[in-house]
């Protein structure tokens, strides 16, 4: 896949996913409006896709840095940091995108945005203490690769999209308790079946929540990996920092199951079945493949 196929297929898929969420939560609804014998539930469904879908491409950066608990970073603050990021945005084409710092001793960084002209890249505390200039721009690279590439509208909208979904999903079952035996509405066989279906789908939001995460690719970390090293050409930078990240046992507290995917490397120590599930392609793999660019 070339760079320029794959910014079309985020762009595909950002769509894609905002179809499906339309297509889920209208459903939904239908199934409500139906269950509760009420076509206004119907209305408010299709109210609900359609405003949510809006917040999520204008508004999902700020939703995300406000979990992510990130304050802007002024220039005076951390010149150097400043200047990285400038020179590496002036080689590779790129706007200037605004910095943020999150207090966590963890080291990581994502960036997020719906467009290189509207992009934020976010670094913690314990990143800038740990990495020397080298590898620091290795982190800042990678960075700047998944705006050029594209990939940050995708990857933080999808936080919205999802959350949103597991979330109407519980109010469904809420709903259906609060419901109880008040009335019979709905009831009989039809009412069975479309509770059935309801619980169904509450159970599989969460996997489904993460196999969207899934559908963001693997793919994308080695791409912005192999980008990143040629914009610095210092492959063996960002390989050092992906160790020294690797290797912290400090918990990144910032971080949740819904921003996971959105930083340079994930954030949970995956064990056991967890790694099947795993956003991130193994930290070993990455750095072998950056050692044989430098070779």
């Amino acid at each position: 896949m070339t760079l320029y196929t794959h910014i079309d297929s985020n762009i595909r898929k950002t769509w894609l996913l905002f179809s499906l969420f339309l297509i889920i939560i209208i459903g939904l609804g239908w199934v409500l409006s139906y269950y509760f014998n009420d076509r206004i539930i119907l209305f408010i469904a299709v109210f609900i896709s359609i405003f949510m879908s809006f917040i999520s491409y204008w508004y999902s950066d700020k939703i995300v840095l406000s979990m992510s608990r990130a304050k802007p970073l002024k220039q005076e603050e951390n010149p150097e940091l400043y200047r990285i990021v400038e020179n590496l945005c002036i080689t590779a084409g790129l706007p200037m995108p605004r910095i943020y710092i999150i207090d966590d001793p963890s080291p990581n960084a994502f960036a997020t945005g719906r467009n290189p002209k509207n992009a934020v890249i976010a670094v913690t505390d314990g990143l800038l203490k740990i990495t020397d200039r080298s590898e620091l721009e290795g982190v800042i690279a990678h960075e700047l690769s998944h705006i050029g590439n594209r990939d940050i509208l995708l990857s933080t909208v999808v936080v919205v999209l999802v959350g949103s979904v597991t979330l109407i999903a519980d109010m469904f079952l809420r709903a259906r308790f609060f419901r109880g035996r008040k009335s019979s509405e709905g009831g009989g066989q039809a009412g069975a079946i479309l509770m059935l279906l309801g619980l169904i789908f509450i159970i599989l939001s969460p996997i489904f929540a993460k196999l969207i995460q899934l559908a963001i690719s693997r793919k994308r970390e080695f791409l912005a990996d192999a980008s990143g090293a040629l914009l610095t050409r210092y492959p063996e930078g960002l390989a050092s920092a992906l160790e020294k990240i690797s290797k912290s046992t400090i918990p990144l507290r910032a971080a949740n199951k819904a921003t996971a995917h959105l930083y340079i490397a994930n954030p949970f120590k995956n064990k056991g079945l967890s790694k099947l599930f795993m956003t991130h392609p193994p930290v070993e793999e990455r750095i072998k493949r950056l050692q044989e660019m430098s070779v």
